[in-house]
């Protein structure tokens, strides 16, 4: 037998303000008709003054463990990703964990940028094989709206706030690519482009929180590459092929490099779970919500083939294979 990490709850939080397009058009050189044909971005969500990450964080979680029908006594740990935390220390994990009335367990923060949630889906999963834990909550949680340079229209009109959570458990398959659970993972990093995408601050360089600054036209030309590679990499290893996926669940970082992925990929749009239109860039957050949101809709039919994959600054990227 081989220990499986099984997705068995879903769950996700949004802030009420809702920020359409026609917002930026008075503060920008910039159209909704613009934001729209570059992007596929039509409106995002703005945390509110004085809500921070691990408020749309908890209320993420509690929202998965309802659909798992499970409460914060079941779970082992909480792995966390954000790129937007509340605090230098202590992590968000934390503070979720308080938030749930955890008085047990673990729970730490990832930081792989928009690739957060697939590294830390990878880490809890493999923590699950390693007999570490039955039950995580893995979280992708950010309020980007927080770092944005609000005269930049290149970037500024990309990113939104929001919150995703999934309940990883423990279960028992044979050993094949038929198992139920994640399958396979493949992650990668390289340091050396920076510079495409970043924040101008940090605790150690400029004590400040810093803006983020980005060269999209380079970002996007390695996110197409690098995204149909990992995910061909990770259905290799589970002894799959694009021919067998039922769904692919991206990063909705915007609609022009998830089409030219799905391409790469010979995936129909579709066979593509799309929020990016309603919730505009998440970071982190985007592939919990929009499993989150396809999973409400009734989507995802058991034993389908899902495909999760991101890229994120650092760079950092990778994919996750998992049979629902």
């Amino acid at each position: 037998m081989t220990r499986r990490s099984v997705i068995c709850g879903t769950g996700h939080y949004l802030p009420e303000r809702i920020v359409e397009n026609s917002w930026f058009e008075d503060k920008l050189d910039t159209t909704d008709e613009w934001i729209r044909s570059r992007t596929g971005i039509e409106r995002r969500h703005f945390a509110a003054e004085g809500q921070t990450t691990s408020d749309l964080a908890i209320r993420a979680a509690k929202a998965a463990l309802d659909r798992a029908g499970m409460t914060a006594d079941d779970i082992d740990g909480v792995v966390l990703a954000t790129s937007t935390p509340d605090f230098t220390f202590p992590a968000v994990a934390t503070m979720v964990q308080a938030g749930l009335g955890m008085k047990r367990g673990f729970a730490y923060d990832v930081q792989a940028v928009c690739a957060g949630f697939v590294f830390a889906l990878a880490n809890a999963d493999a923590m699950i094989r390693a007999g570490q834990a039955d039950r995580i909550l893995v979280i992708g949680a950010e309020t980007f709206s927080r770092i944005m340079d609000w005269t930049d229209r290149g970037t500024c009109v990309l990113f939104g706030d929001g919150a995703g959570a999934v309940v990883l458990q423990a279960e028992d398959g044979a050993g094949t690519s038929d198992d139920r659970g994640i399958l396979a993972s493949d992650l990668n990093s390289d340091g050396t482009y920076r510079e495409l995408l970043y924040v101008d601050g940090g605790v150690s360089s400029t004590g400040t929180a810093g803006q983020l600054r980005m060269q999209g036209n380079l970002v996007f030309r390695h996110a197409v590459e690098k995204l149909a590679k990992t995910a061909h990499t990770a259905l290799d290893r589970a002894g799959l092929t694009p021919a067998d996926v039922d769904w692919l669940v991206p990063h909705q970082a915007n609609m022009r490099i998830i089409t030219a992925t799905a391409q790469k990929m010979q995936l129909p749009l579709d066979k593509v779970v799309l929020t990016v239109a309603d919730h505009g860039n998440t970071s982190a957050a985007s592939i919990p919500l929009a499993l989150s949101v396809a999973d409400g809709q009734g989507r995802f039919a058991p034993g389908q083939v899902l495909v999760t994959e991101a890229i994120g600054g650092g760079l950092s990227w990778g994919a996750v294979v998992l049979r629902w």
